[in-house]
């Protein structure tokens, strides 16, 4: 039995188990499973690959995708430039364990943005600054997409805080990327705190998070005229990519 999982804090919202046993069901792959790991601590990780000598490979997601990478041998393609890791391949051998981390958010980022995209859409707000946040800076930089972005913190240099979002900000960026768990089922009644009165229909706002499919960022960015997505197709490649990376 080929062991799979995803690890974070908390998991409830976690789509990837169901994803993973239906997958397996309707492609009758056999003899493997795909089980969530809540780790209090990024430190549980080690323990968790010794007790279960049948894992193969893990996803990773709040708030481990930076604090992962200590724990790694080495770092594969864009993981290297994003500084942060949501799969890991487990390759275990005489020597000892080998973990290799990748980052597929960003190949799932990529492929579900692209098709949205108007040529007006040349300067993006990423709100949010964890490893996700990473992830969508390094596909905008791809795609030749100049951004900024936006934390409750803020420093007021590089990084925006939201009580510097003018109407002329909101205005000269017209791709919005909410990173942040802010709207996560339970908590959906929140959202982040930009002026939704100043978007128009030809801002695109994309967030990441799936649960629930419409967030409070996208309902009101609906109702201003402005095109919306969610994660969940983002979510769907990044799987699949992550199976073909632990299937190599």
């Amino acid at each position: 039995m080929r062991l799979f999982g995803l690890i974070g804090k908390p998991l409830s919202h976690s789509f990837s188990a169901n994803y993973f046993a239906e997958k397996f069901e309707t492609e009758n792959i056999a003899d493997n499973e795909y089980k969530l790991f809540p780790l209090e601590d990024i430190s549980e990780v080690t323990s968790l690959i010794e007790n279960n000598p049948d894992l193969q490979g893990f996803n990773i997601t709040i708030p481990y995708k930076i604090s992962i990478l200590p724990y790694l041998n080495t770092m594969f393609d864009a993981a290297k430039s994003v500084g942060a890791v949501n799969c890991v391949k487990i390759e275990r051998n005489k020597s000892g364990v080998l973990l290799t981390g990748y980052n597929t958010d960003v190949y799932g980022f990529s492929e579900s943005l692209a098709p949205a995209l108007k040529s007006y859409h040349k300067n993006a707000l990423v709100l949010g600054t964890g490893g996700a946040s990473k992830a969508v800076c390094y596909t905008l930089d791809e795609l030749g997409i100049k951004y900024t972005l936006v934390s409750r913190s803020g420093n007021g240099a590089s990084i925006l805080n939201y009580s510097q979002l003018t109407d002329r900000i909101i205005y000269d960026n017209l791709l919005i990327i909410n990173t942040s768990p802010v709207g996560t089922y339970p908590d959906m009644d929140k959202c982040p705190d930009i002026p939704y009165q100043f978007l128009s229909t030809k801002h695109l706002l994309f967030d990441l998070i799936y649960n629930p499919a419409e967030t409070k960022f996208l309902r009101l960015g609906r109702e201003a005229g402005a095109t919306t997505l969610n994660g969940s197709k983002m979510l769907e490649l990044q799987a699949e990519k992550s199976w073909e990376i632990w299937n190599r």
